[in-house]
C-alpha cells in the first residue's frame, strides 16, 4: 500500500513538473493552421566537427559545418511583398551558402553574420502570396531558404540556434518565439499601430528614400534580350559623388552587350566565348559584347562624350562620375546610362525579367555606401521626348536604396583651423587630421609626432605649405614663451584646409570671414561647403563673395556655401613667384559672412557661439579642432605668474 502511495506521488510531481516545463516554454508552431499571420520556422538539421581540430584543447574557437532551413510562410489575408527576416546568429557564423535568398545589404557569400544578419528574397522569391489568391497554392505562399556555413563552439549534441527571429518589414509585429529542441518559430501579425509597406494602388512596393537611390528600368523587352536604364540619384543634402564606380551580380548568367552613357570599366567577352553563353549563342559576334563579367564595374564617361551618336546622347549621363548634392543643383544631382542585356536559358521569355543583385557603389570622395536588395517598384513613366503631354511607362522597375555607413579606417581629406580677432594666434587643423605618412624614424628630418598638440601660430602662417611653417611656429612659440615639443607634431596632411576667423563682434551684430585652402596639384571643381553654426544661424543676414543660404527642415542650423557663378573653381596649389626660394601658394576662395544679433540676443560669440560645430567640404566631414582661441590670453605665463604673487604680497601685508 505504501509503495503504491509513493509511486502515486512520483507520477504526479513529474506530471506537474512537465506540465510546468510545457506552460514556461511552448512548443514551436508546427501546425502552420494556428498562424493567421506570416509563420516563420528556423529548423537546425544537421553538423559536423571540420578541421583545423583544435577541440577539446580550445573547444571555443572549434569550428563546425551547419546545415538549416528558413521557412516563411504567408497564412495572412495580403500579400507579403519583399519579404526581409532577421536572425540573430550568435555562434561566429560565416554563411557559405543560402538558397532563394540574398543578404538585404548587399553583401555576397561567403559573409560573417554573427551577430545577425537580414534575408531577402532572390529575384523569382520576394513575394509570397495568400492562400485565397492562389487557392492555397503553397509553393506561391512559402520559401523555403536552405543554409550552410560554419559555426563557432556548438558541436553535436547541442544545437547552435540563432538567438532572435523576426519579420522585418514594416507593418509587422513577432510576439512570442518559441523554441524546442532543433526548432524555434514565431508568427507574425499585422500592427495597427506600425507604418504600411503596401503603396496605394497595392501592385508593387513603394518608392523607398536614402542617401543613394538607384533605380533599374526595363524599358524594352523581347525573348532574348532587354533595354535597362539604370539612373543613380543623390538625395544627401551634404554628399558628392565622384568618379563613381557601380557593380552588381548577375545571377542567371547575363551578359552586357551594348551601353551608352557608361561603360564596363573593363571590357572582356572572354568568359562568354569560353563559356556557356558562347554554347548557346552559336551565331553571336561575341567581338561587340562589352562585358561577360558576373560581376562588371561600370563607370562614367567624359565630358565630351555627352553629345557622341554611339555613346553618349543620354540624360544625365557623361559627368566624368561627378554627382553633385541636389541643394547645389538638382539637375546634376544624378546620373544615367543604357545597356543591353542578353538573358539565357531557362528565362528567354519576354516576361522573364530579374535585376542583378548584391549592388554598390562608391566614389573616391565622401563616405562609404552601403546598398540593399532590389526591390520591385511601380514602374517609372517617363516624359514624352517630343514634348507631347504624356508619359511612357517602363516595362518593370526595381530600386536600390544605398546609405552612408561610417568606416572607422576612412580618414578625412578636409580640415577648419580656427582664429579670432580677439586673440592673434591661429589654432590649426589637427595634427594628422586627414592621415599621417609612415615616416622613416632612421631620418631624424622627418621624424613627428602623431598625437603631440598642435602649436599655435601666426596667421600669415596659414598661407605656407606645413614643412615650410617649422621656423614660424617656432618662432612665434618663442615670441609667446610657450614649451617647444620635441619631436614636433605631424602636420594635417590634408588636402584641402578651411580657416574659420571671426572677425568682429559688436552690440547689433557680428562677421566671419570663411576661407578655403586646396593645397592638392589638381582644381576642385564644382566645390561647396556647409557650416554648422547651432546658436547663431538664426541671426545670418549675407556671405558677400560666395552664394549662401541656410537649408531647411532639420538641417536649418547649417549655411550651405557654393561658388558665384563663374567662380566654381578652387584652383590647385601653384609654384610661389620665385620658385627657387619662395614656398607653394595654396589656391584660396574667401569671404565675409555678416550675421545680426536681433534674432539670437543671448548669443556669446567668443566662448564657442560664433564658430562652426560641424564643417563639411564636398560631401565630407572635415576635422574640427579640439579647442577654440581665447579671450584675454594674450597675457604671457611670466606676466601672470607675476600678477599673482603681487596679489598675494597684498593680502599678505594688509
Amino acid at each position: 500500500m505504501a509503495t503504491r502511495i509513493i509511486l502515486t506521488v512520483l507520477c504526479i510531481s513529474i506530471f506537474s513538473l512537465l506540465f510546468q516545463s510545457s506552460v514556461s516554454q511552448p512548443a514551436p508552431i508546427t501546425n502552420s493552421s494556428l498562424c493567421n499571420g506570416i509563420l516563420i520556422t528556423y529548423s537546425y538539421v544537421t553538423g559536423k566537427e571540420i578541421p583545423p581540430i583544435i577541440s577539446p584543447a580550445d573547444p571555443t574557437n572549434q569550428a563546425y559545418r551547419f546545415e538549416s532551413n528558413l521557412t516563411v510562410l504567408n497564412n495572412g489575408p495580403a500579400e507579403l511583398k519583399n519579404w526581409r527576416v532577421f536572425v540573430g546568429f550568435d555562434h561566429g557564423e560565416l554563411l557559405v551558402s543560402a538558397s532563394n535568398a540574398v543578404l538585404a545589404n548587399g553583401t555576397t557569400l561567403p559573409a560573417n553574420v554573427s551577430g545577425g544578419t537580414i534575408f531577402s528574397g532572390s529575384p523569382g522569391f520576394t513575394d509570397l502570396k495568400t492562400a485565397i489568391e492562389t487557392a492555397g497554392n503553397i509553393d506561391q505562399m512559402r520559401v523555403v531558404v536552405d543554409l550552410v556555413g560554419t559555426q563557432f563552439g556548438v558541436g553535436p549534441p547541442n544545437v547552435p540556434l540563432p538567438d532572435n527571429l523576426v519579420l522585418a518589414n514594416d507593418g509587422y509585429s513577432c510576439p512570442n518565439l518559441t523554441t524546442q529542441g532543433n526548432h524555434m518559430s514565431v508568427c507574425c501579425v499585422p500592427d495597427p499601430n506600425a507604418k504600411t509597406n503596401v503603396s496605394v494602388n497595392g501592385a508593387f512596393s513603394p518608392l523607398q528614400f536614402g542617401d543613394v537611390t538607384i533605380t533599374y528600368d526595363v524599358t524594352v523587352t523581347s525573348e532574348s534580350n532587354y533595354l535597362a536604364q539604370v539612373t543613380i540619384t543623390n538625395n544627401n543634402s551634404f554628399g558628392r559623388l565622384e568618379n563613381w564606380n557601380l557593380s552588381w551580380d548577375w545571377m542567371e548568367g547575363e551578359f552586357i552587350s551594348t551601353m551608352k552613357g557608361a561603360y564596363p570599366k573593363i571590357v572582356d567577352s572572354g568568359d562568354c566565348i569560353f563559356g556557356r553563353q558562347g554554347q548557346f549563342y552559336k551565331d553571336f559576334d561575341f567581338s561587340k559584347v562589352l562585358s561577360c563579367e558576373t560581376r562588371p564595374t561600370i563607370i562614367d564617361l567624359p565630358i565630351t562624350k555627352a553629345n557622341d551618336t554611339i555613346l553618349g546622347l543620354v540624360p544625365f549621363c557623361c559627368r566624368n562620375g561627378t554627382i553633385l548634392s541636389p541643394k547645389m543643383d538638382v539637375s546634376k544631382s544624378k546620373s544615367s546610362f543604357l545597356m543591353q542585356v542578353y538573358k539565357m536559358p531557362p528565362n528567354l521569355n519576354k516576361t522573364k525579367l530579374s535585376p542583378p543583385i548584391n549592388w554598390n557603389i562608391n566614389s573616391t570622395i565622401g563616405p562609404a555606401y552601403q546598398c540593399s536588395q532590389p526591390i520591385r517598384v511601380d514602374p517609372t513613366l517617363f516624359p514624352d521626348p517630343s514634348g507631347l503631354p504624356s508619359y511612357t511607362s517602363a516595362v518593370a522597375t526595381w530600386q536600390v536604396v544605398c546609405n552612408t555607413t561610417h568606416v572607422e579606417s576612412k580618414k578625412p581629406n578636409c580640415c577648419v583651423s580656427f582664429s579670432s580677432f580677439f586673440n592673434d594666434s591661429v589654432v590649426p587643423c589637427n595634427t594628422c587630421a586627414c592621415g599621417c605618412d609612415r615616416v622613416d624614424p632612421r631620418n631624424e628630418k622627418n621624424v613627428c609626432s602623431a598625437t603631440g598638440p598642435v602649436l599655435l601660430l601666426p596667421s600669415e602662417a596659414l598661407l605656407v605649405p606645413f614643412e615650410n611653417r617649422t621656423k614660424l611656429a617656432e618662432t612665434f612659440a618663442s615670441l609667446k614663451r610657450r614649451e617647444i615639443p620635441n619631436p614636433l607634431p605631424c602636420g594635417d596632411n590634408c588636402g584641402v584646409s578651411i580657416n574659420w576667423h571671426v572677425l568682429s563682434d559688436y552690440e547689433k551684430g557680428w562677421t566671419a570671414r570663411i576661407t578655403l585652402f586646396n593645397w592638392d596639384e589638381t582644381n576642385v571643381v564644382d566645390w561647396y561647403a556647409a557650416v554648422e553654426l547651432n546658436e547663431a544661424m538664426p541671426g545670418f543676414e549675407e556671405a558677400y563673395s560666395m552664394d549662401g543660404k541656410v537649408m531647411s527642415g532639420e538641417h536649418n542650423n547649417t549655411l550651405f556655401l557654393q561658388g558665384l557663378p563663374g567662380h566654381n573653381y578652387l584652383v590647385a596649389e601653384k609654384n610661389g613667384s620665385n620658385p627657387r626660394k619662395d614656398p607653394r601658394v595654396p589656391g584660396t576662395m574667401q569671404s565675409i559672412i555678416s550675421f545680426t544679433k536681433k534674432q539670437t540676443p543671448g548669443i556669446n560669440v567668443p566662448r564657442g557661439d560664433g564658430f562652426p560645430t560641424k564643417v563639411y567640404f564636398n560631401g565630407e566631414v572635415c576635422s574640427l579642432p579640439t579647442i577654440l582661441p581665447s579671450k584675454g590670453h594674450r597675457v604671457n605665463v611670466v606676466s601672470a605668474v607675476f600678477s599673482c604673487i603681487l596679489i598675494l604680497l597684498v593680502l599678505i601685508y594688509i
